[in-house]
This record gives C-alpha cells, structure tokens and sequence, in this order.
C-alpha cells in the first residue's frame, strides 16, 4: 500500500515537473509579446533598491501562472479520469478529495487569481506607488482569503484545536478563528517579501512545501502530501527559469496563492507552530522589514541599508547569486529540523 502512494506522489511529482517545463515557452513568449514586465519602483522613494534592481525592468512577471495553472490542470484532469475509469492506474492518480485537497487547491487558486490582479495593475503602473495593491490593501485581501478558510475549518470540519510540538494539544474554541486568519496572513504576506532575488522565493518554498508533505505523508494524509509533490514538481521548473538571471519572475500570483497555501496545509496538518522553523527564511525577510519600519517611524533611522534582509546584503556587495544559494542552504537546513522535531513530537524514533 505504502508502495503505490509513494510511486503516485513520485508519478505527479515528475509529471508536474514536465508538463510545466514543456509549458514554459508558451508562457514566456505571451509574457514577452504582451510586455508584462516588471516595473522597478522609482529612485526617489527607494534609491538603494533601485539601484540594485535597474537592469531586472522589463523582465516578464506573472511567471507563477506557470504554477498554479499546472497544479490545476492535474489536478482537475486526474479527478476526471478517475471518474471515468476509477479502476484503472491513470484513475488511481487522482488527488483531488473533499477531505484534504479540495479547499487548499480551491483557496491557492483564488489567491493566485487576486495576485494576477496584482502583477497586471503593477506593469500597467496602475495603483498607488507605482501600482499594484497598496500593502494594507494586500493585507486586507489577505485577510478575506483567510477568513475563508477559518470560517470552513471552524464551522464546516468542526476544528478548533492547536497543537504545541512536545506540550500537548489544546481546545482553543472561537480564538481558533482569528489565530487561523493570523498565521495565513503572516504566511502570505512573508512569502511575498522573499520574492525579490532570482529563484530565492521559488528554492525556499520549494524545501517547505518538501516538510509540509513530510508531515502529510506521516499523518496518513495521502492525497494532501500528493498536492504538495504536484506544487513542488511545478515550483522546481519555475525554478529551472528563475534562477540568475531569471527568465521571468514569480509575481504575486504565484507568491501569494503559494503563501497562502503554506498557512493552509500547515493548519490541515496542525503544525502551524512549526512554520517558523521550516519557513525561517520567510519569518527572518518579514522581521527585518517590521524591524526597519519601527526604527524609522520611532528613531527616524535605519538599522538595514535596505529591507528584506536579501536587499541589505546586496547593498554590502554580496552577489545575487551568492545570496540566493546561502539562504536556500538555511532553508533547507531549517525544513530538515522541522521535519526531525514533528517525528520526534509524534513519537516517530
């Protein structure tokens, strides 16, 4: 039994990974005929960052449709086809259930479709600062989207349980609710501040989305660790055209939807509390930026030449590349402590 999950999660692993490689020219050449370049914020509201980033304007965003679309497609094809011919081995590669699958693939595509949005009214610099959603107006997306999936998970699958790795489990009631939208929110919104070098967002996702399906795979949620494999065998061949120089960028469709989609198969698994160690890249982006707005506003000065964290190692000299490898080595060091705290926490030694 355990045989056949693992040769499916394998089978759509690889099949993610090829069809959205042989997806990618048709991709880049709609980006690059239609101009959906990425525009650089303007020098006189971050001069050091533009400076840095000069050369990357023009290059094609929205390169995370690459993503979804793929998992999407699979997902949708597979689910026909085990309807049609259920028996049959084609038909046992379905993932997509009600159980597990349904709502995170339902979420990861309407956030990735608000992300589209997004790169769409930022390449036409429409929108303020240069276009696009502005930050509380991003957050307040973030938050409906969230808001979605706690109301499902309180209401619709009756959960109101959080987990504390080596403590215990505990009913926590209605807070269930506003705790959820937080961590979605956090998650989201901390994805989308590590999308900023060539293939570091695409390499550190790539290693959490790894440990989440780790932790599905332990906790007998088969078709939930089969999505995981499906975004990761697409997030690998964005990759394969993200790295530096990147062919074209992730955008918001896919920062966002992925985002999203962490926080979610982190509550379904109940590992929440572990998203900062397998996610440490991502909280280590956010801290930096939160850290540097609070200096500003009560000091009126700066603690980094510029923020993330990513962009104040550039300004010291540090190349891009350099930069990317280092962090993607921190994050899958962190994904590996993740995955090595959930087993013992389940009494797996």
């Amino acid at each position: 039994m355990e045989t056949a999950i693992v040769f499916k999660i394998g089978v759509l692993a690889i099949l993610s990974f090829a069809i959205a490689i042989v997806s990618t020219p048709l991709l880049t050449h709609f980006l690059y005929k239609y101009k959906l370049g990425k525009q650089i914020r303007d020098a006189s509201t971050a001069p050091i960052f533009a400076s840095l980033h000069k050369d990357k304007e023009g290059t094609p965003t929205m390169g995370g449709i690459l993503i979804w679309v793929t998992v999407l497609v699979l997902a949708l094809v597979f689910y026909v086809l085990h309807l049609l011919f259920p028996d049959s081995i084609i038909g046992q590669l379905n993932f997509l259930s009600r159980e597990e699958t349904l709502l995170p693939l339902g979420i990861f595509v309407l956030a990735a479709i608000i992300g589209l949005v997004d790169d769409y009214l930022g390449v036409r610099r429409i929108g303020p600062k240069g276009g696009g959603f502005g930050v509380l107006y991003r957050l307040g997306l973030y938050t409906v989207i969230a808001a979605v999936g706690a109301l499902w998970f309180y209401f619709k699958l009756d959960w109101d349980i959080i987990h504390i790795p080596f403590v215990g489990s505990y009913l926590i009631g209605w807070w269930y609710i506003p705790v959820f939208i937080f961590i979605l929110v956090a998650t989201a919104f901390s994805v989308n501040e590590t999308d900023g070098l060539d293939g570091l967002a695409g390499g550190t996702m790539a290693t959490t989305f790894a440990a989440l399906g780790a932790f599905c795979f332990a906790e007998g949620k088969f078709e939930l660790a089969a999505f995981c494999a499906v975004i990761m065998g697409a997030l690998l061949a964005f990759l394969w055209f993200n790295i530096n120089p990147a062919r074209f960028f992730m955008g918001d469709t896919g920062a966002m939807g992925l985002g999203i989609t962490i926080g979610i198969i982190a509550m379904l698994t109940n590992t929440a509390l572990l998203l900062p160690i397998i996610g440490f890249i991502f909280l280590a982006e956010t801290v930096t930026v939160i850290i540097q707005m609070t200096s500003k506003k009560l000091r009126h000065k700066k603690i980094f030449l510029s923020t993330p964290i990513h962009h104040h190692f550039q300004a010291i000299g540090w190349s891009e590349p350099k930069i990317v490898m280092r962090f993607w080595l921190i994050s899958a060091i962190t994904a590996v402590i993740g995955v090595v705290i959930f087993l013992i926490d389940k009494g797996w030694y």
